[in-house]
């Protein structure tokens, strides 16, 4: 089994309610939930004049390779409203599943890049992430996720919400 350590965000509709049924779709296709963080929210990032932003991360045991996961990962955005416009970025939306870690496995292909390229310099991915794996090594930067949160220069302010 490896780990896949995945991340959601969203902040249109119901968001909590959102991922606690794409939680339970990904647990049916992906493979066994080990760790969730809690619930964090943030101002969206890169774009203004939108609702809050609701970020968590989830650690999997899968035997599936990583484009299976991503894979599962877009058909769920889309069962769930996602839609993905080409040369949009940072618009809101219903729900947004990315893969941050497989293992420690360096990925650079068309469609998939592993480990998340920007999640070292997002407060958002690194707050939730630290939670559940500190002293894990980035495997292209050497650092562990608590080194990168601290070093992190993004100013957007993280609050854990209470459940």
């Amino acid at each position: 089994m490896k780990q896949v350590i995945l991340s959601l965000g969203g902040n249109m509709g119901d968001v909590k309610q959102t991922f606690i049924k794409a939680i339970n779709c990904l647990e049916n296709k992906v493979g066994k939930l080990v760790k969730s963080s809690a619930l964090y929210t943030t101002k969206a990032w890169g774009v203004e004049n939108q609702p809050d932003f609701i970020n968590q991360v989830l650690v999997f045991k899968t035997q599936l390779i990583p484009k299976e996961v991503l894979k599962i990962c877009l058909q769920t955005e889309k069962e769930f409203g996602r839609e993905r416009v080409e040369g949009r970025k940072w618009q809101k939306r219903v729900i947004d599943i990315d893969i941050l870690f497989y293992e420690s496995e360096i990925i650079n292909s068309t469609n998939l890049i592993i480990p998340h390229p920007y999640l070292h310099q997002r407060n958002f991915v690194l707050f939730p992430l630290a939670e559940l794996v500190p002293q894990f090594i980035h495997p292209l930067l050497g650092k562990t996720i608590d080194e990168l949160k601290k070093s992190c220069q993004d100013n957007l302010k993280v609050i854990k919400l209470l459940e």
